[in-house]
């Protein structure tokens, strides 16, 4: 059997270091408080952690503006405390990845500060005078809001920056700057790392000439690209560049040069020009993009499509991801204010069936519903920007409950840079960790069975035809195949086919269902799987295969 390289089909835990456990009483989360929390990480199952970005920084976007790659923030502790962190989670097994920022840096870091004074790094990020009335060099929009433009009359130009105007683009086109942003790379692969998630993969490269982005037509315009003035244009000239896959390339072969390493990267627009697709020779390892983050009907549409879209990069390995640190908490997003009991299960043992590299956030394991923010309790530039449309990121930011009886919910003994929120606290881990019945135990149970199971972390995948509210596909690897089953509505469901009569059902599904011959019927947001004692053909069972 070939050998796999450790991050393909594995598990990986987002880790919000901020709001995952404090140590010290200061209300931030820490390392040392990460590596008290190692055994229970280790106890769900999962492969590797993600860190959010550990570095120094002022933090106007929360550790997304770098002031200085090679250190670890102060609030997080120190580099023994890092070292610490790999050699412990090491110990048992897990894989450590770093966030790593490379598309832009902090006002404050050292290479902008030389920038703006034109010294030798002058042209380490990307200037450009304004046009003859004073304004900016060309129409491109903040993904934050307002012109992706700001002035500096030091040196008489305007900088881009994609986000906050202190994060300044980097300019990739200059080797200088790039050889840089590469020996970042290295210097953590040599601390022992073992790979990255990296920020706005999409974003290395921007076109020379700054010519204007394209407008999105008005009549082509959504309620969400009207609420988000940066969707009011296709981003084609500030980024997403086709050549940008050659930037990913080298990132790519730098990180190869350390053995059993892996680098995914976030796409957050126009995946397919920007090279997110790409593999297994080119581009990054793995990407993943927006739109099962972005879902909020749920409805087998969601995920059809994007295995659609994948469907046409057949070499292409994709990441898997339902919530993450900058999107309203799954549940929440696809149940509104008040879940329905059996949701959370149903689409945990949906994301950890789909095919690909799963990431999985923390307090998603707990089914965690969006923590409400007050406007004085904000954190997020992007809720500051935009309220009351939006409370911003801070409510999918919240600490992790750790203990339903203990202050702050266990995760201080100070006071929290955000609020726990009140919803959480019959969801802590104290609570769940002694139910059969909870979120966290069948996270754990399914995690066990998927690292088992060669067809769930490496299998083809195929949808069967299947009337709405019914998502059916089966996932097959050497001869192993899988029927899995997903009632997505508040209603019982039947569904019918041949082959349920040689499928066995399997202790991993959520909900009641009842099965007899070739029907099964699965009640509310019920997750159904079975082993199937006889081999499937593609014709026989689906309307499209991935590889």
């Amino acid at each position: 059997m070939t050998q796999m390289p450790w991050w393909r089909g594995a598990a990986i835990y987002q880790i919000y270091i901020r709001s995952f456990c404090d140590s010290n009483g200061n209300g931030q989360g820490d390392l040392p408080g990460l590596i008290s929390k190692l055994d229970y990480i280790r106890a769900l199952g999962v492969d590797a952690i993600w860190l959010s970005p550990v570095h120094p920084s002022p933090d106007r976007d929360w550790g997304y503006d770098v002031s200085d790659y090679d250190g670890i923030h102060p609030d997080y502790g120190s580099q023994a405390d890092f070292d610490r962190l790999l050699s412990e989670a090491h110990a048992r097994g897990l894989k450590v990845m770093t966030d790593e920022v490379l598309a832009h840096t902090s006002d404050e870091h050292p290479w902008f500060v030389d920038s703006l004074k034109r010294g030798e790094k002058s042209d380490w990020y990307v200037w450009a005078p304004p046009k003859p009335d004073g304004t900016a060099p060309n129409n491109w929009l903040s993904a934050f809001g307002g012109p992706a433009w700001s002035y500096q009359p030091a040196r008489r130009e305007y900088y881009h920056h994609k986000f906050l105007r202190q994060q300044p683009k980097l300019n990739w086109r200059n080797p200088a700057a790039k050889a840089a942003a590469l020996r970042v790379l290295r210097y953590w692969l040599e601390r022992g790392v073992d790979g990255f998630r990296l920020d706005v993969a999409n974003a290395y490269l921007h076109d020379v000439t700054l010519a204007d982005n394209p407008a999105v037509r008005i009549a082509e315009r959504t309620d969400a690209m009207w609420a988000h003035a940066p969707y009011l244009q296709f981003h084609h000239h500030d980024s997403n560049l086709p050549d940008n896959i050659e930037a990913l390339e080298e990132i790519r072969r730098t990180v190869e040069r350390f053995p059993d390493r892996f680098v995914m990267g976030e796409f957050s627009e126009d995946p397919a020009r920007a090279g997110a697709f790409a593999g297994p020779d080119h581009g990054l390892h793995s990407g993943y993009s927006f739109p099962l983050l972005h879902a909020t009907e749920l409805r087998p549409d969601f995920v059809h499509l994007h295995y659609n879209l994948l469907a046409r990069f057949p070499a292409h390995w994709p990441s898997i991801a339902f919530s993450n640190h900058d999107v309203v908490r799954t549940v929440s997003r696809f149940g509104g204010a008040e879940p329905p009991p059996g949701l959370d299960k149903l689409l945990l043992a949906l994301l950890l069936s789909l095919r690909g590299t799963v990431l999985l956030y923390q307090g998603e394991e707990l089914g965690l519903p969006q923590a409400d923010i007050r406007r004085d309790q904000i954190r997020d530039p992007v809720g500051d920007l935009y309220w009351p449309y939006t409370g911003g990121r801070d409510g999918c930011r919240t600490p992790m409950p750790w203990d339903a009886n203990a202050p702050n919910l266990g995760f201080t003994g100070g006071t929290p840079w955000l609020p726990l929120s009140p919803k959480h606290r019959t969801l802590a881990v104290s609570e769940q960790g002694s139910d059969e019945g909870s979120a966290l135990n069948f996270t754990r149970r399914f995690l066990e069975f998927r690292r088992r199971s060669d067809a769930l972390r490496w299998g083809d995948i195929a949808f069967v035809d299947a009337s709405p509210p019914l998502l059916a596909f089966v996932r097959e690897h050497d001869g192993e195949q899988l029927l899995c089953l997903f009632n997505m509505s508040g209603e019982a469901t039947e569904f019918t086919h041949e082959f349920l009569a040689g499928c066995e059902a399997l202790p991993i599904g959520s909900g009641e269902s009842n099965a007899s011959g070739d029907s099964i019927r699965l009640a509310p947001y019920a997750a159904w799987f079975g082993s199937c004692s006889k081999a499937l053909s593609t014709a026989s069972i689906g309307s499209s295969t991935q590889r």
